[in-house]
């Protein structure tokens, strides 16, 4: 937090200017005002070739005074904002990070704006934005060009190796990528013309060999270990680690290259146990396994595809056992798992541009954006929880979390009976199960058709899906008890505690888990606050003498005792 509060009084220590605006925003702001500024900051910071800019509420500029703000007070209401804005940005980029400070003992909200990525100009409602000093007015055409006509990054995999030869090159890796290379151009290239080539001109042909020299795409495939010192100080690694559960390492190993071959070394220490019951307890004829094998393969493959090699991290791969863990560094390129999910077609770019053909050419991966969709629908149809991705702007990792258990029976037995569920409404109903917020056009859709039911933020899974799985026990720790029956527990403690009476937080110990189960602390304490004073006004429980107890009344003592 002390880096943001340094930042903070370095952007106050200078007036506004194209990439930072200063809003007092004291107790409310129009959300199209906050995305127009989104805009207008995310693509003056890339035509400055800044990696963000900035939006400040709660102090006032002109007077330069801290005047603290109330707006959207809460994670909760500051996670609902990224989402709901996130619906009307260019790729659905938001706010690198939004961070509550207190600054004078005031509240200031310090709000990070990426700069918009390469090439792509930053829109909000349809509408490119930009800055003229401290103005906000939509960006003109030549800056809009400017942006559009940028040169692409160079890509690093590409790059050549000085002093690099076969020789650097591992011979069974080799001989492996020639068998996959066969496999892939099978249509086009007969088996007996790729055996006639020899190794320089297999690897020219596979994209990662120019002028006699190696690319660091066919190092990090293909390389001996010893090789890696020729492009030092690139870190080149994947760390397994096994870990139990209370996340206590048991074992580890670390994994250099050559990662043609490295990737099966790394996934044959995975206990993917076989399970002899599908998920709700259903007995099947055929047993299978804990992970779906095209899955934990093609996750870690992506992870070795589009880790940023300019990061020097390593990946990691961490194994418990219910989840599996990857994650690599960079930044997620589609912007969201939903732009994934539903764009049409292949990528149009890739960081690691080299480095990703390579391994089309050798059966790695693919680049038509099939992969992450295939890995959705693998495990919905093995009815398990949709993978987790964690894309972490600010730290620049990218995780990926694989589930090999239930979490929801409810989620289950709903997958296995709507085979018509599109993917879309699996990704959006496996958030409903964790407890995540969803966008208010998810949440309609979901209510029309009956599979969700419950109020913004608390949704859970129907109950007509519940008594059709027969899961009401799990439906009422979700959505709690019913009004009547928690006000009659409550009375039950008045009736107990008698004349000494008892306190809100006494009742929060008693109710806290009949209340539902989404709900925060806050929430509990504040809805057992209103039951209570229902219950005075009803004249079932009243005040102490002191003020500072609930003691029960008479007509309270003849309710509990008839």
């Amino acid at each position: 937090m002390s880096k943001f509060k340094d930042i903070f009084y370095r952007l106050w220590e200078h007036s506004e200017n194209e990439i930072v605006e200063f809003k007092k925003a004291e107790s409310n702001f129009d959300i199209d005002e906050l995305g127009r500024y989104f805009s207008a900051i995310s693509n003056e910071a890339n035509l400055r070739d800044k990696e963000c800019g900035w939006i400040v509420f709660g102090v006032w500029d002109k007077k330069h005074q801290i005047v603290g703000t109330n707006f959207k007070n809460g994670e909760e209401a500051l996670n609902k904002l990224k989402n709901d804005m996130a619906q009307h940005t260019t790729d659905n980029l938001i706010f690198r990070d939004i961070v509550p400070l207190y600054i004078e003992d005031k509240r200031v909200l310090l709000f990070q704006v990426p700069a918009s990525p390469r090439n792509i100009v930053m829109h909000w409602k349809g509408i490119a934005y930009g800055r003229n000093g401290e103005s906000l007015r939509p960006l003109n055409q030549a800056k809009q060009d400017a942006i559009r006509q940028q040169p692409p990054m160079p890509d690093w995999t590409a790059q050549l190796v000085p002093n690099s030869s076969i020789e650097d090159l591992d011979e069974l890796a080799i001989s492996t990528a020639k068998v996959m290379f066969k496999k892939v151009h099978s249509s086009k290239i007969s088996s007996e013309e790729i055996d006639s080539w020899s190794v320089d001109e297999f690897l020219s042909h596979s994209n990662i060999m120019r002028e006699g020299l190696l690319t660091r795409a066919a190092i990090l495939l293909l390389g001996k270990p010893l090789a890696l010192q020729k492009i030092y100080p690139t870190v080149a690694q994947i760390t397994w680690t096994w870990q139990d559960e209370e996340d206590i390492v048991i074992d580890y190993e670390h994994f250099t290259i050559p990662f043609i071959l490295t990737v099966d070394k790394v996934l044959s220490r995975i206990r993917n146990r076989t399970m002899r019951e599908l998920p709700g307890g259903t007995l099947f004829p055929e047993t299978m396994k804990q992970y779906d094998e095209y899955t934990i393969r093609e996750v870690l493959h992506n992870a070795i595809a589009h880790q940023d090699y300019t990061l020097r991290q390593r990946i990691v791969f961490v194994e418990s056992p219910n989840t599996l863990y990857y994650g690599n560094g960079g930044s997620f390129f589609p912007g969201t798992i939903e732009n994934a999910l539903n764009h049409k077609g292949p990528q149009l770019h890739y960081r690691n541009e080299c480095l990703c053909r390579a391994m089309v050419n050798f059966n790695m991966i693919d680049t038509v954006g099939r992969g992450i969709k295939k890995i959705y629908t693998e495990q919905r149809n093995r009815y398990f929880p949709m993978p987790d991705y964690e894309i972490n702007n600010e730290k620049r990792i990218v995780g990926v979390t694989i589930y090999g258990k239930m979490i929801d029976e409810k989620y289950t037995d709903l997958l296995k009976r709507e085979s018509s569920l599109t993917l879309n409404e699996c990704f959006w109903l496996d958030a409903v199960q964790k407890h995540r917020p969803i966008t208010k056009n998810v949440a309609k859709h979901l209510l029309e058709k009956g599979l969700i039911e419950g109020r913004s933020p608390n949704y859970t899974i129907s109950l007509s899906v519940a008594k059709m799985t027969n899961q009401v026990g799990n439906y009422t720790k979700e959505t709690g008890l019913t009004k009547s029956t928690i006000q009659k527990l409550a009375l039950q403690l008045a009736y107990n505690a008698g004349e000494i009476g008892f306190k809100r937080r006494d009742a929060f110990e008693v109710l806290q888990h009949v209340l539902p189960l989404g709900s925060s602390e806050d929430e509990k304490l504040r809805k057992i606050g209103r039951l209570l004073v229902e219950l005075a006004e009803n004249g079932l429980i009243c005040k102490s003498k002191n003020g500072k107890q609930w003691c029960i009344t008479q007509k309270g003592k003849s309710e509990v005792e008839n």
